[in-house]
């Protein structure tokens, strides 16, 4: 197991460590020994270790300087520091320089070997580990399939299962990849029943409901907001709960978690009827016919969201909330660059909000853009994008800026995303609608058994643009896609990310609350 492993000891005492080196070499490891740093950093030119032991109090050149000239040269390489001393101030310094672990004299054989797992055997251990965890984890999952599952319980099954794909994308194993794959995508078929069992009576208040876009600022922002301290609800567009995972830890490091949720988002889920949704507090239909001067149908031309900020002022004077309210939306880098120069506007403010359209727009150049579409080639892929964003976006850094001042942070979403493999053929109409997840118009033709149809529209709280109108949904990772030049397109939108329809990626949606440190 360690064959090929070798290793450079420094140490001006290196002769009183022969059982240590012996040791070593009887567990497989190849050790090369120099008594001083000027002999370990030309050492280090002339040969590939995989590990360097560099004691700390040597004559000459001290281990720090050692350390600093071998990390100039090989940023990479690891380096354990040995030391008779464990003062603070040396301790910070050789960790500021990125050493690999530290040992105290005298340095027992058990010890060394722990340090090498650590360094050497790591990454390979944790693969194993995490594939056996996995490997034990994967019958539950599967039996939970076997179960009547509630919503609630049907969003613990998709983080579960986003949490074993992240763990096994960060522990690099692949064999364990196709099985998790085939995993969620049978989640993916049951949960597309499920929904589809239940969601009528959902929006009809007919069954006990997740909490979803119409209800989501009722049930879970107003009542946080109060005049002593300002919230900001941010709306980061089109977020996945992986993303959302992936940009986590930045937040984490700024503010206190104080609850981690989710949300379902309602059908289509598609910006015109989610997020209008979520800002109106109602249903698409009674949006509709309340107000009929904010809201676009389909074929309609014109901006979809163009009233966003109108329908949130309806819904908090319908509940009498006494709120004094900011609305941003940041389309653009300039956008956004205004945001960090005027964040501390907040405070003169109950509720602010800040829709942020990144991430939605990401995923349509990806489509659109062949560069992109190498970039975010899969979701892991998808993630890291969505990470550097965030990282290096002037919404990151002006948080920063109030981040040791008191108010609460709530992070939201109105739908999700998924990568479409499957295409369905439809035939419609010139006016039904050319989203790739769902479908509205009067004179659609497809097969009923690959979609979730909805023959009459109010039936799903949703407008009918004509008395023989329905919707259909694309279910898991299908796509739509019309007979003329049917293979152009299949190939055109295969492996995009799309959204509209009805998967765990795109209704099981993110909801966090953070509060000052």
């Amino acid at each position: 197991m360690n064959n090929n492993i070798r290793i450079l000891w420094a140490d001006d005492e290196i002769d009183l460590l022969k059982s240590q080196i012996f040791f070593l070499n009887d567990k497989g490891y190849e050790v090369d020994e120099v008594s001083n740093g000027l002999d370990a950093i030309e050492k280090c030119a002339e040969v590939s270790y995989d590990v360097v032991f560099l004691d700390e109090n040597m004559p000459g050149l001290s281990g720090l300087e050692t350390l600093s000239r071998i990390k100039e040269k090989h940023p990479g390489l690891p380096v354990v520091m040995i030391t008779k001393s464990e003062e603070e101030n040396l301790m910070e310094d050789a960790i500021g320089q990125q050493i690999s672990d530290y040992l105290i004299k005298p340095v027992k054989p058990h010890q060394i070997l722990l340090t090498l797992k650590k360094i050497i055997d790591n990454t390979r251990l944790v693969r194993e580990k995490t594939t056996s965890a996995y490997q034990q984890e994967f019958q539950s999952i599967f039996m939970a399939f076997q179960n009547e599952l509630d919503h609630e319980e049907w969003a613990g099954i998709y983080k579960k299962i986003l949490h074993w794909e992240l763990s096994l994308e960060r522990s690099k194993t692949s064999d364990m990849k196709e099985v998790l794959l085939m995993q969620k995508q049978e989640a993916n078929r049951e949960f597309s029943k499920f929904v589809m069992r239940n969601y009528l009576d959902w929006v009809n208040d007919r069954k006990d409901a997740p909490v979803m876009s119409h209800n989501i600022l009722k049930e879970k922002l107003f009542p946080l907001v109060n005049k002593s301290l300002p919230t900001v609800f941010l709306l980061i567009d089109n977020l996945r709960y992986d993303q959302w995972r992936v940009i986590m830890p930045f937040l984490n490091e700024l503010f206190k978690l104080r609850e981690e949720s989710s949300m379902y988002a309602i059908l289509p889920t598609s910006t015109q009827y989610s997020r209008n949704a979520m800002f109106a507090g109602m249903m698409p239909l009674d949006i509709e016919k309340n107000f009929p001067k904010y809201w676009l149908n389909d074929e309609e031309k014109g901006g979809k969201n163009m009233h966003e900020e109108d329908l949130l002022k309806e819904q908090i004077a319908r509940m009498r909330l006494d709120i004094k309210m900011s609305y941003q939306k940041i389309v653009n880098n300039q956008s956004g660059n205004a945001l960090v120069d005027n964040i501390h506007n907040i405070f003169n403010y109950d509720l602010n909000v800040i829709v942020y359209n990144f991430v939605d727009m990401l995923s349509h150049a990806r489509t659109e853009m062949e560069v992109l579409r190498e970039l975010a080639r899969d979701e892991a892929a998808y993630r890291s994008i969505t990470r550097s964003w965030f990282e290096h976006s002037p919404l990151l850094k002006a948080l920063k800026r109030i981040s040791d001042k008191p108010f609460n942070l709530v992070v939201a979403t109105d739908h999700g995303t998924v990568r479409v493999n499957n295409p369905v053929k439809v035939v419609g109409d010139k006016n039904t609608t050319t989203n790739l997840r769902y479908k509205t118009g009067k004179n659609l033709n497809y097969n009923p058994r690959e979609v979730f149809e909805v023959k009459n529209p109010h039936d799903a709280r949703l407008p009918r643009q004509h008395v023989s109108s329905r919707y259909i949904f694309a279910t898991e990772d299908k796509y739509f896609v019309y007979p003329n030049n049917y293979n152009y397109f299949v190939n055109y939108y295969k492996d995009t990310f799309q959204h509209g329809g009805l998967s765990l990626e795109e209704v099981i949606v993110p909801f966090a609350v953070y509060g000052p440190k």
